[in-house]
């Protein structure tokens, strides 16, 4: 059997078929439209990417063949309110970037709730207040959802619970809605889609050639996490735009959803036959833009010259760089710290500076793995890494230095893709979860170069290092959510 995988990302659509040795093929991808009307806020077009993902699945299927079932995985919590009758959206898709409900979510803290910015809850009641029209009279939709309800030509209204359990409006053991955060926000659960697992059957993509149907629907870290076969165990951090790790915990739910005290959080990694797989996830929110930065700095011109500027190097000299430009996230969760170079002196170059920024990225990755494996009590073998900053060599070797971990780079650099694939094969029986652990062939392996006394000498200079930044605004700094 073939998989068809539409991966909704945060700018950009993608498709492939994945076929059942987890290979990766007929690729289309087209970027997004992403406005920005002001600070802090983030906008895309529903109607641009339900079309886009319809356009370039059937250019995939085109291409490569019929396919036997559809796996969808998506940016979570951007959120959409539309009209059920006519189809269309009421207002734009607030991504799950923008901050405009920051303020609905500090005054919401005094009626109980806490709900952060990122989640659906708030951004959803902010769509029907600027619609104007009666909460029952409308529906919500996360991307899976949407683009599923557009695939199955209206027919399958249906979240999964790995989206449901970062969105602020499912219930602790995620088999069902929360009545209370509904009447506080004045939400009606008439709008809200059917509660399903990640994978199973949920309908017939029937607007696609052949009307494969859907078999599995997923955010997009536990996809990356299950398209780098970690199962039963392991972790991985996607560096993107941002950076996310996503660890297998178990089987046994947590007391509640909300951020541990390691910085991390807990979420729904998969779930089948109404068994939910737990893990927890930590979020650093500056990487890859970090070296575009470098780009609009002018000092490389193209991200993937980074690596080679850095390496002309042998070293930093002194110089360190804190990856803090919209704040700090796991463990320390400030919004108000600010990046910041340190060091710096008349000898510092631009490969100084390089180097230093991809230093420093590498430091946040050692940062959420300590705080996941101190808050699940364990120590992993290696630890697994896909998107863009995966191909910088130094980047990789850096991470298992300041790790101390052995470092895997994924084989499939856009490893959400490929999860998306693998969970819907999984998910039509072709395919068994052991199956997919045994598929695990990294491109390659970094292991540490550093001994255990200089990696802890260079872990303690950067926590002092870190602490520097600390409260740069301190208005944001007392920012919780």
């Amino acid at each position: 059997m073939r998989a068809l995988a539409i991966d909704v990302g945060s700018s950009s659509v993608r498709t492939a078929v994945v076929d059942a040795q987890g290979k990766v093929a007929h690729v289309h991808q087209q970027r997004l439209t992403v406005r920005s009307p002001s600070p802090g806020e983030v906008e895309l077009d529903p109607a641009e990417i339900a079309r886009l993902s319809l356009e370039l699945a059937a250019r995939t299927l085109d291409e490569g063949g019929p396919c036997d079932v559809v796996g969808i995985t998506n940016q979570r919590a951007t959120t959409i309110v539309f009209d059920p009758d006519t189809g269309r959206a009421v207002g734009p898709a607030l991504s799950w970037q923008d901050l405009r409900t920051v303020l609905d979510c500090l005054t919401l803290q005094g009626d109980g709730l806490r709900l952060a910015p990122n989640q659906s809850a708030t951004k959803i009641r902010w769509l029907v207040a600027q619609s104007g029209r009666r909460a029952k009279d409308l529906r919500f939709a996360t991307i899976e959802t949407w683009i599923a309800w557009h695939l199955s030509e209206r027919t399958t209204f249906a979240t999964d619970r790995s989206n449901a359990s970062v969105n602020g409006l499912v219930n602790p053991t995620l088999d069902g809605w929360d009545e209370h955060v509904l009447r506080v926000l004045e939400l009606d659960e008439v709008m809200l889609p059917r509660l399903v697992d990640t994978m199973g059957s949920f309908g017939v993509a029937s607007a696609l050639a052949g009307a494969p149907p859907i078999t599995a629907l997923v955010g997009d870290q536990p996809a990356s996490l299950f398209g780098q076969s970690c199962v039963r165990r392991g972790a991985k951090i996607t560096f993107g735009t941002g950076a996310m790790l996503d660890m297998v915990h178990g089987v046994e739910a947590p007391s509640s959803l909300h951020r541990f005290a390691s910085g991390c959080y807990p979420t729904v990694v998969r779930s089948a036959d109404s068994r939910l797989t737990w893990g927890i996830e930590g979020i650093i929110l500056s990487a890859g833009s970090c070296v575009e930065w470098l780009h609009e700095l002018g000092l490389i011109d193209t991200a993937t010259q980074s690596e080679e500027l850095a390496s002309s190097v042998p070293s930093a000299d002194g110089v360190s760089f804190v990856p803090a430009f919209s704040g700090l996230g796991t463990p320390q969760w400030d919004f108000g710290a600010r990046g910041a170079f340190f060091g710096l002196t008349l000898g510092s170059s631009a490969a100084h500076l390089a180097r230093a920024v991809l230093e420093g990225i590498a430091q946040r990755g050692a940062d959420l793995l300590d705080a996941a494996e101190q808050e699940i009590a364990t120590t992993l073998s290696e630890l697994r890494v896909d998107g863009g900053m995966s191909a910088n060599r130094l980047f990789v070797q850096r991470l298992a230095d300041f790790s101390g971990h052995a470092v895997a780079v994924s084989s499939e650099r856009e490893a959400t893709t490929r999860g998306a694939g693998l969970m819907a094969l999984v998910g039509a029986g072709s395919l068994t979860l052991d199956d997919v652990e045994h598929l695990w062939s990294p491109a390659y392996v970094a292991t540490p170069s550093l001994s255990e006394d200089q990696r802890l000498s260079s872990r303690a200079q950067w926590l002092e290092t870190v602490q520097r930044v600390a409260g740069t605004i301190p208005e944001l700094s007392a920012v919780s959510f």
